[in-house]
């Protein structure tokens, strides 16, 4: 039977309460937490039955987000294990070569994007708003799936929700000085990997990034190798998940495209935004020449102006239409 408003009596002090206003917000959380945005959206479900299953006891001494965030963390927490992550291909092997075979990982392997849109809540605040987006970075998810469980949630709740320590011990059953131990290791280990929250780079970037996007996207129509490859480092590191192949370098990329993906040529590109990034939806013609079909989910990492990753989802099933993007488009 589905729980209402209706059916939950709430203290009068308290007032009204709508659960889904703090959806957005809760599915960044869960998506850091779990790298995965199929994950995250049922986490974020299953948040919302346990919230209102135990409204009736929500008392008012913590603000209602600080509730929810408790709830959403352990749900989180339940699904996770010290040996389940989210990788990305480059972490999981040597760089490969334009002609070596192209061998898969089963989906849940690897590290998701999710969309700008379910993930980033409006802020009114400029250096917060930074700050959420730059926590969606998939660099950053990246390096949170090296924390043990405890470690990450610890993290996030003190350094992207700004939780007290007190808080955080209440969240995870811990002490205080086991939630500083834990936050004193879990930045060590960002540190170690070299990967922090930026907020000068959202700062600077948001109008460059945008440019950077469109000369891509007309580039990438024209299936002009050498225009993409003069968008990219020289070190562009381009991975296309489920597959575990990756390449470095323009060569190797401008190789590939030149040859094994040269089947992209004449495809359609759809701008959308996903971690924080320029993305896309790539379309290749279908086989029988009547429109479009769904290819994969580009986003791209961008440092100093220039695509320093170029990573392309395949799982188009899944994220297409996370993304709102259609599965075809017409002729």
């Amino acid at each position: 039977m589905t729980t209402t408003a209706a059916d939950v009596q709430v203290p009068h002090s308290i007032g009204p309460i709508d659960l889904e206003a703090h959806r957005t917000a809760l599915t960044g959380h869960c998506y850091r937490m779990l790298g995965s945005v199929t994950e995250a959206d049922d986490a974020v479900q299953e948040t919302m039955i346990r919230a209102w299953r135990a409204l009736d006891r929500f008392d008012g001494r913590s603000s209602l987000r600080t509730w929810l965030t408790r709830i959403a963390t352990n749900v989180c927490l339940d699904a996770l294990n010290d040996e389940k992550y989210r990788a990305r291909p480059f972490e999981e092997g040597p760089c490969g070569t334009v002609d070596d075979e192209l061998a898969a990982a089963e989906k849940t392997h690897w590290l998701e994007p999710v969309p700008d849109a379910v993930s980033l809540e409006n802020e009114s605040n400029p250096a917060r708003r930074v700050l959420l987006r730059e926590s969606i970075r998939l660099a950053f998810v990246a390096a949170l799936q090296h924390l043990p469980p405890r470690q990450r949630a610890a993290l996030l709740l003190a350094d992207v929700l700004d939780h007290s320590a007190s808080e955080i011990a209440e969240t995870l059953n811990l002490t205080t000085a086991a939630v500083n131990s834990a936050l004193q290791r879990a930045r060590a280990t960002l540190t170690e990997r070299s990967v922090h929250l930026d907020r000068s780079e959202s700062l600077r970037g948001s109008d460059e990034h945008h440019a950077l996007l469109a000369r891509f996207v007309e580039a990438f129509e024209r299936y002009d190798v050498e225009a993409l490859t003069s968008l990219c480092r020289e070190d562009v590191v381009f991975s296309m998940p489920p597959y575990r192949l990756w390449l470095q370098g323009t060569p190797s990329v401008g190789a590939w495209l030149s040859g094994r993906g040269a089947g992209c040529r004449g495809s359609r590109v759809i701008v959308t935004a996903a971690n924080g990034a320029p993305a896309y939806g790539q379309y290749r013609r279908a086989p029988d020449g009547s429109g479009y079909i769904a290819w994969g989910l580009g986003v791209l990492e961008v440092s100093n102006g220039r695509i320093e990753r170029w990573n392309t989802f395949l799982d188009v099933a899944t994220l297409f239409p996370r993304f709102g993007l259609a599965l075809s488009l017409p002729a």
